[in-house]
């Protein structure tokens, strides 16, 4: 039996809340999650009506998209004050750096939380705010800024800030929490970005996030399950039930042999493979 339902998050865009055109094209694209914002990309002078923006949005269908408002700060009164207005999946604290920042935005919203790990002290401290309670879910990686505070430079392979997401990602799994990786800057290298998607898939996050439309497809098939590896998934999840059936606790499969730990991760490719159909 497949593990219950997981919910895909193989791209996540930002829509800057102020950019009414935006959020009615987000409407209409095949995105797992948009995350409305409320930071860096609205002017100061703009958050009423980016604010009012986004409530009038949401109150359209959004299919079954996750949607995440990012609020200007963790203790912006009037962004979480509009979050609780609206049907939202969760709200997006930016620059969290302890634990404690976590567990006091969760008195302000009932809706789950989410934490930018962008600052060089996020990073150390990973691993104390993937344990600030069962509000937390997930982390969202801010790559920019990271790259800006290391004073460091972007590079084609992000080697500058690979033990960064790497200690992101084992804060996020020691605590069961979803990890998205950070955006791809250059807006028209499809190649840059279809590299990057690969990277970080094959280190473990969940997805990414994406400034443009341009890179949905790319997110979405690299992070996607592939056919051939699902149905091979299959097969061993077939293989280890035949096993189990015969009093085996391992199975045998083109040579290769089957564990509980194989089955885990084909039960949670056929399940994922199974969302994205779904949302299809």
């Amino acid at each position: 039996m497949t593990q219950k339902h997981i919910r895909p998050r193989r791209s996540m865009l930002y829509v800057p809340g102020d950019k009414p055109r935006a959020l009615e094209k987000a409407r209409t694209l095949p995105v797992d999650g948009v995350i409305f914002d409320l930071e860096d990309a609205v002017a100061p002078e703009a958050k009423d009506a980016a604010r009012a923006g986004i409530a009038a949005a949401l109150a359209g269908d959004w299919g079954g998209r996750e949607l995440i408002l990012r609020v200007s700060a963790a203790d912006c009164a009037a962004d979480f004050d509009l979050a609780d207005r609206l049907a939202l999946d969760g709200v997006l604290l930016p620059k969290v750096e302890d634990a404690a920042t976590v567990l006091a935005a969760a008195g302000r919203t009932r809706h789950p939380i989410w934490s930018m790990i962008e600052t060089p002290l996020g990073v150390l401290r990973a691993a104390g705010i993937a344990g600030a309670g069962d509000r937390l879910a997930g982390f969202v990686v801010g790559t920019n800024d990271l790259v800006k505070d290391l004073r460091a430079r972007h590079v084609p392979d992000r080697t500058p800030i690979l033990t960064a997401l790497s200690l992101i990602l084992l804060a996020a799994r020691a605590h069961g929490l979803a990890a998205i990786d950070g955006v791809h800057l250059g807006l028209d290298d499809m190649a840059g970005l279809e590299a990057a998607c690969r990277q970080g898939r094959d280190m473990g996050f969940d997805g990414k996030t994406l400034v443009h439309p341009a890179g949905i497809d790319i997110a979405n098939r690299i992070f996607g399950p592939d056919a051939q590896e699902v149905a091979q998934a299959r097969r061993i999840i077939a293989a280890w039930a035949e096993a189990r059936a015969a009093g085996k606790g391992v199975a045998r499969i083109d040579g290769q042999m089957v564990e509980q730990l194989h089955v885990d991760q084909a039960e949670a490719l056929v399940a994922l493979a199974e969302a994205v159909a779904a949302a299809a």
